[in-house]
């Protein structure tokens, strides 16, 4: 998952000084009417009308602690091979020093493309286990443990942990957080969905993929949403072939979700994958003109964020990781890792 453009200190203080006035009444399930005879132009869910469903909003815990300096990351094995950004301070700097790289492709038929797809492979598998242990009362620090340990099992490193001093070994976002969340010791409760984002460094390759689970019983609205966002990526990946444009992926997203009360973030976008873990092209999942045609050896993710209703900006928490919606609507994610091949486009992460 790559974050498209950085947000200040003041649009962040502003949403904390929102998040400190909702925390005494939103706590708690959030549910909501609409008004759908309304003939005003303001979007309903700005109005507070729209009904998302019943769901636990999550806000930033207060008393706020900037950053995540306090949060300990998990040791990996020193024998374990590490991404060039885990090897030294861990703060960012060692991403930020490399330059930018173009539309690097994967030689089809070379040891790499093997290389590639076990680490591919691995992280399905990852986010197999971790789905099947999301359950009610479990936290998400212990799906993080439970994904650390397998990935390190497998001589394999967590490739999110120290990426930009990211402190966790995996993302883990509910109900209302669109992605990055953070793994904590919340216990996970009836009616959530949750999404979990595994990326994992193997071979000197990044294999990444997503999936939106729910948790026991979830409303009517949740389950649409992430059924609908499910369709999206599936309609994305149909996109995809030698020659075919990137920007078709957004289009045919966008052709699942418009005459329905979803939206897609345009904050957040896929990428290219292989050797790095963010590198171009950069896969846009609503209607765009960018330029560029998919080659042979073009290896990326598609991983669209949908959001109820009409309003999916986001915000960041004080943590300086966690998205969340401004309006608390619930937003769901799926990803997958797409390799073009001579004659067509392989999920490589199914």
């Amino acid at each position: 998952m790559r974050l498209a453009g950085p947000s200040t200190l003041a649009y962040t203080a502003y949403h904390l000084h929102k998040a400190t006035c909702l925390r005494t009444c939103t706590r708690r399930p959030l549910s909501t009417s609409l008004r759908r005879n309304s003939h005003t132009e303001t979007p309903a869910e700005e109005l507070g009308e729209y009904d998302f469903g019943t769901y636990d909003v999550i806000l930033p815990a207060q008393p706020f602690v900037w950053g995540v300096s306090h949060i300990k990351p998990r040791a990996v094995l020193p024998h374990i091979p590490r991404p060039p950004y885990a090897r030294g301070r861990g703060d960012g700097r060692e991403i930020h020093n490399q330059p930018v790289l173009g539309h690097r492709r994967i030689k089809l038929g070379d040891q790499d493309e093997a290389k590639l797809r076990g680490s591919a492979r691995l992280a399905k598998d990852v986010l197999n286990y971790a789905g099947s242990l999301v359950k009610i009362g479990v936290t998400t620090e212990y799906i993080d443990a439970q994904v650390h340990d397998m990935i390190v099992a497998h001589g394999a490193y967590p490739s999110p942990l120290l990426y930009q001093g990211y402190p966790k070994s995996c993302c883990t976002s509910v109900n209302n957080v669109v992605t990055h969340g953070i793994p904590d010791d919340r216990p996970l409760q009836e009616g959530d969905i949750v999404n979990i984002d595994i990326t994992v460094y193997k071979d000197g390759f990044h294999g990444d993929t997503s999936r939106t689970f729910l948790v026991g019983d979830v409303d009517q609205k949740g389950q649409e949403l992430v059924q609908v966002t499910d369709d999206a990526l599936e309609a994305g990946i149909t996109a995809c072939g030698p020659g075919r444009p990137f920007n078709g992926i957004g289009r045919a997203i966008f052709e699942i979700i418009k005459h329905r009360d979803f939206s897609v973030s345009t904050q957040f976008t896929g990428h290219g994958i292989g050797e790095d873990f963010h590198r171009p092209p950069w896969i846009l999942h609503h209607p765009n003109e960018e330029p560029g045609l998919m080659s042979p050896g073009h290896c990326f993710t598609i991983e669209p964020c949908i959001v109820q209703g009409s309003q999916p900006n986001a915000w960041i928490f004080p943590d300086g990781w966690t998205a969340s919606t401004e309006n608390c609507a619930r937003s769901a994610q799926a990803e997958h890792m797409v390799l073009i091949t001579d004659t067509g486009a392989e999920v490589l992460t199914r």
